[in-house]
């Protein structure tokens, strides 16, 4: 018998000593082999801390909460378009108001189609409702956005969006009061008093409504290099070597996206280069300071 017992292996929680029994209401003592595991999953737990981003995602994961967030975003665009339809006849009247105050008095909108002015109405129940759903959509790209993050990026996500919806809603209407009275102005005495000016109401809602979109993307600006500036991307050095050729893109884009007079040109290009500099100032001091590397240890002089 006590030969077969020597031969049996013994495992190494058999063979591992048993804890002391602690008295009541009391916690036993941990041995090291016990304690070891606890601190190992208390390390892990620690290492997702504010200063690691968020477990990855694989392709389909990520195709699921573009779907997720694509979804709740149309839904707030279906819930403003209802909101907006009760007085969307209202919101066309205003959206035609600069162009009606520089128009001649022979000239006047028409409608070439019999439900052109049902679709244009609908059209702007729809545009009306992206503006009023505006806030939320930009809260969903920004929450799409968030787990490539740190911690302490995605606590931004909520005034990130914010300040996202202000300048776009800022942009456009500053495109409203700002631009289209000099931008209509300039087209119509462009025609002359041998042309007389009969634009659709389909024709006008198109051009209104990109130059709005495209005022109130380009008014992103700040809130895009702050973005930048967060993720180390950038600094407010760079972006102060880069100014020269960011006034020069700010007057292409205004080429681009306005009509080619250039009134409407400088209407844009101006405030582009405004925004640009707050971009500037928002990463000089909230952008990351890339680690400078640490110098290298001189070597040790040989003895003699």
């Amino acid at each position: 018998m006590s030969d077969e017992s020597a031969k049996t292996p013994v495992s190494a929680e058999e063979g591992a000593p048993e804890a002391p029994l602690a008295p009541h209401g009391q916690t036993a003592p941990q041995t090291p082999g016990q304690a070891a595991p606890e601190a190992s999953a208390q390390a892990a737990a620690g290492a997702g801390g504010a200063g690691e981003p968020a477990q990855e995602m694989t392709l389909l994961a990520h195709l699921e909460e573009l779907r997720k967030r694509m979804v709740r975003c149309l839904i707030a665009v279906g819930a403003g378009f209802l909101a907006c339809y009760a007085f969307a006849e209202r919101l066309l009247a205003i959206l035609l108001q600069p162009l009606l105050d520089v128009l001649p008095p022979q000239s006047k909108l028409i409608a070439t189609t019999l439900p052109e002015q049902f679709f244009t109405v609908l059209k702007m129940s729809l545009v009306a409702g992206v503006f009023v759903a505006s806030p939320y959509i930009f809260y969903q790209i920004w929450k799409f956005v968030a787990p490539g993050l740190y911690r302490e990026e995605r606590r931004m996500v909520l005034p990130v969006a914010i300040a996202s919806a202000f300048f776009f809603v800022g942009g456009a209407t500053f495109g409203y009061f700002f631009v289209f009275p000099f931008g209509f102005k300039f087209f119509v005495e462009y025609a002359g008093d041998f042309v007389t000016i009969m634009p659709t109401i389909s024709s006008y809602f198109s051009f209104a409504t990109m130059m709005l979109i495209a005022f109130g993307m380009v008014f992103e600006l700040p809130v895009f290099l702050f973005f930048l500036a967060r993720l180390g991307l950038v600094t407010a050095k760079s972006l102060r070597k880069f100014r020269r050729w960011a006034i020069l893109l700010a007057f292409i884009v205004g080429a681009i996206l306005t009509p080619a007079d250039p009134i409407s040109q400088c209407l844009m290009a101006g405030p582009m280069i405004v925004l640009y500099e707050i971009g500037v100032v928002a990463a000089a001091m909230f952008g990351k300071e890339k680690k400078k590397p640490a110098p290298a240890e001189e070597p040790a002089e040989s003895a003699g």
